[in-house]
């Protein structure tokens, strides 16, 4: 078995390759998993630093993922602006932070 089976995709993630009024992704299966790869790992990732940036500027925790969405999406960006905000999500559930923290960049 290859470990591309061994990844549970979030349903979440998946739909950010699904196109209105389709089914099925419009990427192969392993496409999806690598994306979906880095995007949890770049989640996680950021917790320590979105902690610090709201303990250290004194911001609130929706300042902390509009500022963090910036970075992701700036010149040298290496996710899509969905998968930005699909990675703000995990942040904000990796925190444990309340409220809907998707918007556009």
């Amino acid at each position: 078995m290859s470990d591309d089976n061994q990844i549970d995709i979030p349903a979440s993630f998946i739909a950010l390759f699904v196109a209105p009024g389709r089914q099925k992704p419009s990427e192969p299966r392993h496409v999806v998993a690598d994306r979906y790869e880095l995007c949890e790992d770049m989640a996680t990732m950021l917790t320590e630093t979105a902690k610090n940036m709201q303990f250290s500027l004194g911001i609130s925790e929706h300042e902390v993922l509009v500022r963090t969405l910036r970075g992701l999406t700036g010149d040298d960006a290496v996710v899509t602006i969905s998968e930005a905000q699909w990675v703000m999500q995990r942040l904000a559930e990796l925190l444990e932070w309340g409220g809907d923290p998707v918007f556009l960049a």
